[in-house]
Formats: structure tokens, C-alpha cells, sequence
């Protein structure tokens, strides 16, 4: 098996909350287990925390998550975002809705000057998401009142 690269977020006592929120955003298996099931910590508030959750969405990506023990200092998220990109416009509006709502925009989702539909938000439990529909969409050129700048191809002299 080749190595991959996961996200794997940190929560304080919300990790099972957010694992089901992403599952209802993005679907797929959810698979969680908490500190009692393998037995690793002693103290009892923590025995329904999870200890690990991993998402499997159909598009075979996959984002795992746990809460941070009560031993352990957590720092909430800061400095990084969670990507989602592609070209089924539909799909993507439903991630940007789904997790915009829940939290706050930090840019709204519109066109922007490379040409694609992008988006920034905060889902509510903290968490910073980038959305990008690559080529923009009409609705978004609509309302920026512009259309997307040319792209340059080869051979293509458009932009100089």
C-alpha cells in the first residue's frame, strides 16, 4: 500500500458531533470508537469520548478525528484549512452550504479573479474551509457583474 496523507482534527468533546455532521455533509462510512472500547484511560469522563473516528465519503477521501484526553492540552484550530475542490458545481454548492451555515463565512462564495467559483468559512465546530468550483459558475459571474478573465492556452495569445 502506497502512503497517503489524512486529515486528522482535534476536538474538545465534540469529535462524535462533528464526525456525524461531516458524514451528513459529505456522506459515506463513519466508523468511531471511544477511550473505553480500547481501554486507555482510566478516568471516567473520558470513557465516551472517541478516541479515533475516521470518515470514508464515496469518492474515497478520507478525514478522521478524535477528542483531545483530558491529559493532554487541545489548542483550538488555527493556521491551516480543509480544501475541497472539483468541477460538479451542484455537489459543491451543497458542501458550501451545508458548512457555511453551520458556521460563518470568511469570504462568500464567488467568483474570483482566477476564474473559479471560491469560498471561505468556519463551520461551527471551528474547523476553516476553502471551496473552489474550478471555471466559476453563471450565477457567481452574475452577481461579481463580470465574467471569468480569459485563461491563456498554448498557442493562444490571449492575455498579452
Amino acid at each position: 500500500m502506497a502512503a497517503t496523507i489524512n486529515t486528522y482534527l482535534s476536538f474538545k468533546d465534540t469529535a462524535a458531533q462533528a464526525m456525524e455532521f461531516y458524514q451528513s455533509v459529505f456522506g459515506g462510512e463513519l466508523q468511531s470508537s471511544t477511550f473505553a472500547e480500547y481501554q486507555v484511560s482510566e478516568d471516567p469522563a473520558e470513557q465516551s469520548k472517541i478516541m479515533h473516528s475516521m470518515l470514508t465519503t464515496p469518492s474515497g477521501q478520507v478525514l478522521m478525528a478524535a477528542d483531545t484526553p483530558n491529559s493532554m492540552e487541545y489548542s483550538a484550530p488555527a493556521g491551516h484549512s480543509l480544501s475541497v475542490s472539483g468541477d460538479d458545481e451542484a455537489e459543491l454548492r451543497r458542501y458550501w452550504e451545508a458548512l457555511s451555515l453551520s458556521g460563518s463565512e470568511i469570504v462568500p462564495l464567488a467568483l474570483s479573479p482566477w476564474g473559479d467559483s471560491f469560498g471561505m468559512c468556519v463551520d461551527r465546530f471551528g474547523i476553516t474551509w476553502m471551496v473552489n468550483i474550478a471555471g466559476g459558475s453563471s450565477q457567481d459571474a452574475a452577481v461579481a457583474g463580470s465574467t471569468p478573465a480569459p485563461v491563456d492556452t498554448a498557442g493562444d495569445a490571449t492575455g498579452v
